[in-house]
């Protein structure tokens, strides 16, 4: 009973509320405004109530209301743990006075006796719209009855744009790459179609990983308040010199507009329509300088980094395997750098090193690792020094080459056990005997048997006999292999046969998801079906089928480039529905119509 009284105890004691141990004071508010419009000033406080809270300098702003003060609580429980944490907000109403950029310095509240303060903010006041403009676009968005025709959408509510972080680099430096969509607060977006992509011509690409779902936030355009949201975000690597172009690019926004009220119905129950609007970014140029004049231990290697090794064995036996590993780090073209050749005693056996990365593209770039393995043997006994490794970068910080180098290792060669080690007659130099243990044989004692003088084995009878067994293997071999050809054709003309009832197959999975409307398993049974045709009349495994194999592959077949770029917007709606909404049903069955006809098309043009 005791017992069990005592385990009782521990248990109400372990599960005890637990309060948050670090007490923040956050104040937040939007980072742009127009002028003349309202925002909300709030301070968050994670524990117990605060006292005298003191409000900074807002004589910038009019303060129309507050502070008004709200309460909140939650309970977890994880592992027995109970941890119960209490919110505490304070909100006041400003109106933007005047245009500026405006520091709002750190509130200040008192909690048991402590003084705690928040974050400073920046408020950004840019110009408010005319008047007579907001209500254009209110009627756009369906604010007010109206009809818009298809894309009449003015370009400074809607627009893409392609965002560098730079524009003036060295050969092989790195740029953040990103297609931004700005649109209108008031503009309402329902997904995209038509989308094209830039294609970087003239750069090595990493994409940068972003949510599927796109976004959208604040920011200040050439004075101006838009949602921004991010399509794509690329790490690019210039591989030439000169002016690089990134040519336009575009894509279809879908914007649903209220239509004109026809009866009593319509007005009561908000009737909007789907439109079009093509936007089209413009082309953006790039300046590419040469690198100076390049040390001899340069391998290609643009940015900061850093170079370490270890060694597996410094004291070895005689052809005993060793290895020396080197790790190139730091931010940069990391995968472009070539593995640094390592200088080696000649009495050493060297073979092709092993490089492998690990990078990882983030916003700051292309970062991580480059690990090179050199594996060698000595063949001799004796004392030798593994000379350091140079590895030169060309910094584009400071417009210089850097050197970085590693350690020299001294390596002590016992003499090992075996055939392998037989004595070499020390008038020979060590380097002149290629093959230990071959080239000089010990004698042998065992009886040899003897043939007469002048006997050749050239048309004796084992002689005839291995040239007819050679030839017979050969006419067996010959006749294995036509077979395996006739086999491999007939499979690639069976395949090609049935490409096109496959690919009907996948466009019926299709249709099946179209009606359900399950718009994901929709694009991937098209993508399905465009693929599988591919890989199938192409005989091209699907493994191997990339978007520029297969443009590559339908030009040699005489496809007419119209069809081709059919067949790539129809991949690239498809692709791009993972990074928005899909534009509703009405656009999943214009694409299903598209896919039919191309398809069809593609089966009368490419021939065997």
């Amino acid at each position: 009973m005791l017992k069990r009284l005592l385990l009782l105890f521990v248990v109400l004691f372990a599960s005890q509320s637990v309060f948050a141990d670090e007490t923040r004071f956050v104040m937040s508010a939007p980072n742009a405004v127009s002028a003349g419009d309202q925002f909300r000033l709030s301070f968050s406080l994670n524990t117990g109530g605060g006292t005298n809270l003191r409000l900074p300098d807002l004589s910038n702003f009019e303060v129309l209301m507050g502070p008004s003060t709200s309460q909140s609580s939650s309970v977890q429980i994880i592992n027995g743990r109970t941890t119960q944490s209490v919110e505490f907000s304070y909100t006041y109403i400003l109106r933007a006075v005047k245009e500026g950029t405006f520091t709002i310095r750190p509130a200040a509240i008192e909690v048991d006796g402590k003084i705690y303060q928040s974050n400073p903010l920046t408020v950004q006041v840019v110009k408010g719209r005319p008047q007579q403009q907001q209500q254009q676009s209110a009627a756009s968005s369906g604010s007010e009855a109206g009809e818009a025709p298809s894309g009449n959408i003015s370009k400074d509510d809607l627009f893409i744009r392609l965002e560098l972080s730079k524009r003036n680099v060295y050969k092989g430096e790195q740029i953040i790459a990103a297609v931004k969509l700005y649109a209108n607060p008031n503009l309402p977006l329902s997904g995209f179609d038509e989308v094209s992509l830039p294609t970087y011509e003239g750069f090595y690409t990493q994409d940068i990983d972003i949510p599927q779902q796109i976004n959208f936030k604040r920011e200040v355009f050439n004075d101006k308040i838009y949602q921004v949201g991010v399509l794509k975000k690329t790490i690019l690597f210039p591989q030439q010199s000169g002016t690089i172009t990134i040519k336009p690019f575009g894509l279809a926004v879908l914007v649903q507009q209220r239509v004109r009220a026809r009866s009593f119905f319509d007005d009561f129950f908000n009737s909007f329509q789907t439109v079009k609007a093509k936007v089209t970014a413009d082309p953006v140029t790039v300046s590419v300088k040469n690198l100076p004049p390049a040390p001899a231990d340069f391998y290609g290697g643009v940015g900061n980094f850093n170079l370490s090794s270890e060694i597996s064995a410094q004291e070895v036996t005689t052809n005993d395997a060793v290895t020396l590993t080197l790790t190139i780090s730091g931010t940069g073209n990391i995968r472009l750098i070539q593995s640094p050749n390592m200088e080696l005693p000649p009495d050493f056996e060297k073979y092709d090193p092993r490089a492998t990365d690990n990078s990882r593209a983030t916003e700051g770039g292309l970062s991580g690792t480059k690990t090179v393995e050199y594996l060698f043997q000595p063949r001799f006994e004796g004392s030798y020094t593994v000379p350091p490794i140079s590895f030169s970068f060309f910094n584009p910080a400071t417009g210089q080459y850097e050197k970085r180098s590693t350690p020299e290792y001294k390596l002590n060669v016992k003499k090992g056990t075996g055939a392998q080690n037989a004595t070499v007659v020390s008038a020979l130099r060590k380097q002149d005997v290629q093959l230990i243990g071959q080239d000089i044989r010990f004698i042998k004692q065992n009886n040899e048997t003897l043939h007469l003088r002048g006997y050749t084995f050239f048309g004796s009878t084992g002689f005839w006999s291995v040239y007819i067994i050679g030839l017979a293997a050969f006419i067996v071999v010959f006749a294995i292999y036509r077979k395996k050809v006739k086999e491999n054709a007939d499979l690639a003309l069976a395949r090609n046969r049935k490409a096109n009832r496959i690919a009907r197959r996948h466009l019926r999975a299709a249709a099946g998801h179209l009606k359900t409307q399950q718009s994901e398993s929709f694009y991937e049974a098209v993508l399905k079906a465009f693929w599988g045709y591919l890989s199938d009349k192409l005989s091209i495994p699907m493994a191997e089928l990339k978007r520029e194999t297969a443009v590559e592959n339908l030009e040699k077949r005489e496809v007419e480039p119209a069809l081709i770029h059919e067949f790539l917007e129809v991949l690239d709606q498809c692709e791009f529905a993972r990074f928005a909404p899909a534009g509703g049903n009405q656009a999943m069955q214009e694409l299903y119509t598209k896919a039919e006809s191309v398809i069809s098309k593609m089966e009368k043009q490419i021939k065997r």
